[in-house]
Order: C-alpha cells, then sequence, then structure tokens
C-alpha cells in the first residue's frame, strides 16, 4: 500500500504536484475539455486548506524536448485560476529557468504555482538534447525539479506508466511522496477491481486490435468469471473458429493466439462471449466517418458475415445475450466500445451496454471505465454520472489491466 496525500505532513510546506494537464486546445489555444483540470482541484483545495505552497508540474501535447510556443501551459494556468477563483502563477518559457526558480523560492504558503509544459525538455522522457536515451539527464533535470519544493504528489494517473522525471526520478530527490486524491481513487477502483472483486466478476473488451490487448485478456483470464468480446476484435476470434468474417477488420497474424486464448478461458473455466449477429455494411467512408449514399447496411442472422460485407457493430441478439450477462454482474470492468460507435448509426451495440452498465452500477455492482474511447462511449450514452469510476489515465489504466507495475506509483514510498 502507497503512501496517500493524507499520510504525509505538508503543513506549511512547498509541495510539487504533478498533475495531467495534457487538455486539448483548438486553433484559437481555447481549452475545449477541462475535465483534466477540474479532476485536481480536491487535491489542491486540500494543500491550501494545510497552508501549502503549490508548485504544479505538468506537460501538454508533444513538443518533443523543444519549446513549442503553440503547446504552453499559460491557457491552462489561466482556467485553473478561473476554476479556483485564485490567481495561478505562471512563467512562461522554461520550467527550469531562473525565473521559474525565483518564483518557486519566493512563492508564500497558500500561493499556487504552474511551471511550464516539461516536456519542452527532452530530459524529462529520459533523453538528451540529441534525442538519444540518458538516465544521467533524465535524473539531473528530475534533480533540479525537486530542488523547488520540500515534498512530492503524485496526481497524474495518465502519466504514471511512463518512467519520466517528473513520475518516478524525481521521487528519491525530495523529503517525502505520496499519492494525490486522484490517484488514489484510481488505484482504490481498479486495484480492488482486479485483486478483491465482487463475483460475477465481468469484463468487457473492445477495440480494434487483439494485439492491443493480449496481455490484458491473458491477465483477466486469471480473475474474471466472465469476458465479453466486441469491436473488430471479435472477428479475429470468430475466424479462429472457422467462421466468416467477409471483410472486417481481422489480424489473420493473431488467428493462433486467439485460438489459444479461447482455449486457455474454457480450460479456466471463464465464460468467453463473442458476438452472435452482427450489423453489417459493404462500403463505409471511416475518413469522414460517414455512410455512403450507395452503401448497404444489415443485420445478419447469426454470427456469419457474407462475403463483401464488413462488421460494425454488434447486433441485437448479442446485446440481448450479453445484458443477462452485464445484470448479474456484481464487478465490471470495461475497456473498449463494441463497434464504430463514432458514427451514430453503428453505436447502438456500445450505447445499450453503457446504459446497461449504468444500471447496473444503481443495483450495487462496482463498474470501472478505462480508455479514451470507453469514456466516450458512457458519455455519448449519458450515463457517465451512473458509473462508480471513470479513469483519468487511458495507457496507465490499461498497463494496470495488464497487471504491468506503474513506475510512477511503483516509485512512490509504501506506508509504514
Amino acid at each position: 500500500m502507497k503512501k496517500i496525500l493524507k499520510d504525509i505532513n505538508v503543513k506549511g510546506k512547498k509541495v510539487l504536484v504533478r498533475v495531467d494537464y495534457n487538455v486539448p486546445l483548438d486553433s484559437n489555444l481555447e481549452i475545449t475539455n477541462d475535465k483534466r483540470i477540474v479532476a485536481t482541484i480536491p487535491t489542491i483545495q486540500y494543500l491550501l486548506k494545510e497552508n501549502a505552497a503549490i508548485i504544479l508540474i505538468a506537460h501538454l501535447g508533444r513538443p518533443k524536448g523543444k519549446v513549442v510556443s503553440e503547446m504552453s501551459l499559460k491557457p491552462i494556468s489561466l482556467r485553473l485560476s478561473e476554476l479556483l477563483r485564485l490567481p495561478v502563477k505562471f512563467v512562461s518559457g522554461d520550467c527550469i529557468s531562473p525565473e521559474s526558480k525565483k518564483a518557486a523560492a519566493t512563492l508564500k504558503s497558500g500561493e499556487i504555482l504552474l511551471l511550464e509544459n516539461l516536456r519542452f525538455h527532452p530530459e524529462e522522457e529520459g533523453k538528451n538534447a540529441s534525442g538519444e536515451k540518458d538516465k544521467v539527464a533524465m535524473d539531473a533535470f528530475a534533480k533540479e525539479l525537486a530542488s523547488m519544493g520540500e515534498v512530492f504528489v503524485q496526481d497524474a494517473f495518465g502519466t504514471v506508466h511512463r518512467s519520466h522525471a517528473s513520475t518516478a526520478g524525481i521521487v528519491k530527490y525530495v523529503k517525502d511522496a505520496a499519492a494525490g486524491f486522484l490517484v488514489e481513487k484510481e488505484l482504490k477502483f481498479l486495484g480492488e477491481s482486479l485483486e478483491k472483486p465482487v463475483k460475477t466478476f465481468l469484463s468487457i473488451l473492445g477495440g480494434a486490435k487483439v494485439s492491443d490487448k493480449i496481455n490484458v485478456i491473458e491477465n483477466l483470464l486469471n480473475k474474471v468469471d466472465v469476458i465479453i468480446i466486441g469491436g473488430a476484435m471479435a472477428y479475429t476470434f470468430l475466424k479462429s473458429q472457422g467462421v466468416n468474417t467477409g471483410t472486417s477488420l481481422v489480424e489473420n497474424d493473431k488467428l493462433d493466439l486467439a485460438n489459444e486464448l479461447l482455449k486457455e478461458a474454457k480450460e479456466k473455466k471463464v465464460e468467453f462471449l463473442l458476438p452472435i449477429d452482427h450489423i453489417i455494411i459493404n462500403k463505409v467512408d471511416f475518413v469522414n466517418k460517414q455512410i455512403p449514399k450507395d452503401s448497404e447496411v444489415k443485420t445478419t442472422i447469426d454470427e456469419v458475415i457474407p462475403e463483401g460485407f464488413m462488421g460494425v457493430d454488434v447486433g441485437p441478439k448479442s446485446i440481448e445475450k450479453f445484458s443477462k450477462v452485464v445484470k448479474s454482474a456484481k464487478t465490471i470492468v470495461w475497456n473498449g466500445p463494441l463497434g464504430i460507435f463514432e458514427i451514430d448509426e453503428f453505436s447502438k451495440g456500445t450505447v445499450e451496454i453503457a446504459k446497461l452498465v449504468a444500471e447496473a452500477t444503481e443495483n450495487g455492482a462496482i463498474s470501472v471505465v478505462g480508455g479514451g474511447d470507453s469514456v466516450a462511449a458512457v458519455k455519448k450514452a449519458g450515463v457517465d454520472k451512473r458509473i462508480s469510476h471513470i479513469s483519468t489515465g487511458g495507457g496507465a489504466s490499461l498497463e494496470f489491466l495488464e497487471g504491468k507495475e506503474l513506475p510512477g506509483i511503483a516509485a512512490l514510498p509504501d506506508k509504514k
């Protein structure tokens, strides 16, 4: 068990907080979704109550170790100030410049400073100015960041799967460290769902590729009672069983692996559910996410997809079959949509399952949704407020489900 914020003394101290402010900006550099900023407010408000001086560190985009003005955190400092109704200090240009260090050194209790984009420095991602891997350079950068504060709080779950200067490296150079409220919540829901699930434990996995979820499936086969597979992944599994999948997206080089996973599920007595019918189309405009006027959309009578057609969503029989399992589940972990949900006509399967997960949650189940597309799907279904926990870190939640160690969490000290 890792130390959490309330385990450490932050009263009147200078506290470095790693936050995830990698938010979307439009062409006018206006924030189009501030959910990640809002998610950090509980930790910031607690530190303010404790009279701490707060130094926030974050990244935005992929500037590749160079200063890119469009990726400055200035707009985030303004939005955070609006949300908190407090001034948020900001120094442009460089997070470890003399000006930034002076701003940190003179920061008083109850004040907030946001440092410039960490990724303007290649050392943040463990590289040197030449773009080569350089742990010495990364450690030196982590030490410089740490020198601006006394204790460190990790509240950026979206970055903890990265072994970067501001996630794992910084911890060894501060007096104490802990998980912030956001990370604590992520670990509680994801950890308890996997390690202490209330039975029946159901996992719903979607998305395009089996190869993206191999490790997740293998890890979950040791924990779950039922797995539902949707999305294009399902066609690879169906084809591995000799089912015709038409022109559907299939990873032909993963057919043997899909077959092995199905056998493993059987051996471990895990119910492995695949679609039993599909919504299919003969042509689709994936680039513009549109259905061409001359295309033909049909619903299959069973799992077989005829030649010339591709699967784009699960059909009504599949939804009915899956619904019985979802309704009886007490722990549900969902990662990935069940169809091309970005196109409204092919979103029904994903939306219906989202509604069922919400209903199960209201009836006492614990539900955890992770991954950008899954989060977008529950929002599209209008049930995001009815889910137990929506993970803020797509990549991190996926690696957690794989059973991997997350460097940004591993680096934090354990409770005594």
